[in-house]
């Protein structure tokens, strides 16, 4: 079940946010984008779109069984370009034994919470390689908008 995330989910939404971030390899030092995890920062992340919600943030849970199994948190923001209205997807993660199904329930909350907000477009992130999580997002209807660079300084 695709729900809205409650601040009972922190302490998962902590570990889900870990993984994801070691399964995109930003814990990697010397190894592309480094960034270090810290608990405190996933936490004010997830608590910052939780308490958003009502707002331009948004914070869903895949819960199997009353647990968090998968998180998607994004934002919505007026384009800097001009008056276009965008949606953003901050971090999705599902745990890797609880996916299949679940990844299209939550794009599709995610898309209707886009469109409610009045988005115009709906975005998703691609980290790493993973080619599989490219060929969904091209099936759903998602174009390849930019790539960005980064360089270590």
């Amino acid at each position: 079940m695709i729900r809205p995330g409650q601040r009972s989910d922190t302490v998962r939404a902590i570990d889900l946010l870990r993984d994801s971030h070691d399964s995109a390899g930003f814990a990697r030092q010397g190894e592309g984008f480094f960034v270090p995890f810290m608990r405190e920062y996933a936490e004010r992340m997830f608590v910052r779109h939780h308490d958003m919600m009502n707002m331009n943030a948004c914070c869903l849970v895949h819960d199997v069984n009353g647990t968090a199994q998968g998180l998607l948190l994004a934002m919505a923001y007026e384009h800097p370009f001009g008056p276009v209205w965008i949606a953003a997807e901050t971090v999705w993660w599902i745990d890797p034994a609880h996916r299949g199904r679940a990844a299209i329930a939550m794009l599709d909350a995610y898309e209707a919470w886009a469109a409610s907000k009045g988005c115009k477009f709906a975005g998703m992130a691609g980290m790493g390689h993973d080619p599989l999580v490219a060929k969904l997002y091209l099936r759903r209807g998602y174009a390849v908008a930019e790539k960005h660079f980064l360089k270590a300084l």
